[in-house]
């Protein structure tokens, strides 16, 4: 019997074909794990240039904006005031970001760089490790209100007059947005030398150390139960996340490079660690998507459609009914707000570089001609992807057929039939033309996409979308994925 025992053991045999939908998972599981570096990384390269393409606005297009609005309102008289608005609400917003920026700007000249990196460089490395740690939290929940301060000052600032107020008034917010703007300056400044003494200690330990803190951010991730409209704001928050990194290490490198009297050895000095921390950056984003995805079930297909949705915004901000400028737009989708980034930037380099005679003011004005013509060139081809990827997505229906929502006391056909009477008068609708003035009792619009089916449906119930496409309307708890904003900053927080 020992010898039956022993001889059928050695020779026993099964077939995994009997459980072929079960090993057939297990290899897709292994083939999803291989195309997330890749769909990943499309996703946030398209994501990066947009947030470059809102970081650019600030310095190019923003102040000729400004001076085209100043310059309608100083020669108003002239020409007759043919409108109840002295200027439109997107001059008035303008004029705003601008007199902001300006006002911060000089208020970042009480602040010592050097007192405050000599102050920080003489703390331990247990102590800089914890307060790397918490600045991090303190600019994530700073960004969330202060999206929310801007976007009340910009609305306070523009409301028709005829309304009731129900506000403190255009002064006290705009006092508000000044203190937010100039708050979140100073924390990005201490990040920023809180970096600057990493890249310049002896033994880079604080760099290893501050690095490491990458990977215990995927020990906060990676076992908790994520959906796919979660997993949109991690990814938009791990853009933002990485585009700031990128200001920050030009900061840093632009204070060394000015302490030694800008020698380019140096910069190869600091090349190795700037490499070094871009690369942990990306290998912690590839393994925390790795391991999200593939606990929780999700194709690697869904980066398609988050960058299908990015670029619906940018394609939406272009119509005649938009109603918000795209770099704020960025700003409430990833939680990245440019002015305080670009208010520390500008103290940066105003204080490194010196401008000094008719030659240097000559390559001033080159450089900004070239800030411009990047950014145009970025601006036209972002558009021709965005649409590339709207189309490919089957969206761009949404873009020129809305749905209306439903008023209270108002029928949907009728609604209908006014949003198509008044597209009929305003003409076709063109994804570069000027957005228009809408009545107040027009209906409000909101536009919907194709991704609700891919975003509030288990993988198993694709097919059986037209069925429940009722019950799916009730589902008041699932966000629409174009209706994620500033929450993304929260990186994995679960509605």
């Amino acid at each position: 019997v020992l010898f039956v025992f022993i001889s059928a053991e050695l020779t026993r045999g099964y077939f995994l074909e009997h459980n072929e939908a079960k090993y057939t998972e297990r290899r897709e599981r292994v083939y999803t794990c291989m195309r997330i570096p890749k769909e990943l990384e499309k996703l946030m390269f398209f994501g990066i240039f947009l947030c470059l393409d809102a970081f650019l606005y600030v310095f190019t297009l923003l102040p000729l904006r400004v001076f085209l609005a100043m310059f309608r309102f100083i020669t108003l008289p002239c020409y007759g005031l043919r409108d109840r608005r002295l200027l439109q609400p997107a001059q008035v917003c303008d004029i705003l970001k601008g007199v902001i920026l300006v006002i911060c700007y000089f208020m970042m000249h009480y602040v010592d760089y050097s007192m405050m990196y000599h102050l920080i460089r003489g703390q331990s490395v247990i102590k800089l490790y914890i307060i790397y740690n918490m600045l991090e939290v303190a600019d994530r929940l700073i960004s969330s209100f202060g999206q929310d301060i801007l976007d009340a000052l910009y609305w306070t600032a523009t409301e028709p007059k005829e309304r009731k107020r129900a506000h403190i008034g255009v002064i006290p917010h705009f006092f508000m947005a000044v203190l937010y703007v100039f708050l979140h300056a100073i924390l990005i400044m201490v990040q920023a030398t809180t970096l600057n003494v990493a890249f310049n200690s002896h033994n880079k330990s604080l760099l290893t150390i501050m690095m490491s803190n990458n990977f215990v951010e995927i020990k906060g991730s990676v076992f908790k139960k994520f959906e796919k409209n979660n997993l949109f704001q991690m990814s938009n928050s791990d853009i933002k996340e990485r585009f700031t990194n990128y200001v920050l290490l030009l900061i840093v490198c632009l204070r060394n490079m000015e302490q030694f009297s800008w020698n380019p050895d140096h910069l190869w000095v600091l090349f190795p660690d700037v490499c070094m921390v871009v690369a942990s950056e990306i290998a912690v984003d590839i393994v925390k998507h790795a391991f999200i995805t593939k606990f929780n079930d999700i194709t690697a297909d869904v980066y398609s459609e988050y960058r299908a949705s990015l670029a619906f915004d940018l394609v939406s901000s272009r119509q005649k009914n938009a109603y918000t400028d795209y770099s704020d737009s960025v700003s409430r989708r990833m939680g990245f707000i440019p002015l305080p980034l670009a208010v520390l930037l500008i103290r940066v380099v105003t204080s490194s570089i010196k401008v000094q005679g008719v030659l240097a003011y000559v390559c001033v004005v080159l450089f900004y001609c070239g800030l411009i013509s990047l950014k145009v060139l970025n601006s036209i081809v972002l558009l021709g992807k965005s649409c590339q990827y709207v189309k490919e997505a089957k969206m761009e229906e949404k873009l020129f057929n809305p749905v209306l929502t439903a008023t209270p006391g108002k029928p949907a056909g009728k609604q209908q039939s006014t949003f198509k009477s008044t597209q009929d008068e305003n003409g076709s609708t063109s994804v570069t033309s000027q957005p228009v003035h809408q009545k107040e009792n027009m209906p409000s619009l909101l536009v919907t996409s194709n991704s609700d089916q891919f975003l509030t449906t288990p993988d198993g119930e694709e097919k059986d979308i037209s069925q429940d496409s009722s019950e799916l309307k009730h589902r008041s708890a699932k966000k629409d994925l174009l209706e994620i904003d500033r929450f993304t900053i929260c990186g994995n927080r679960i509605d």
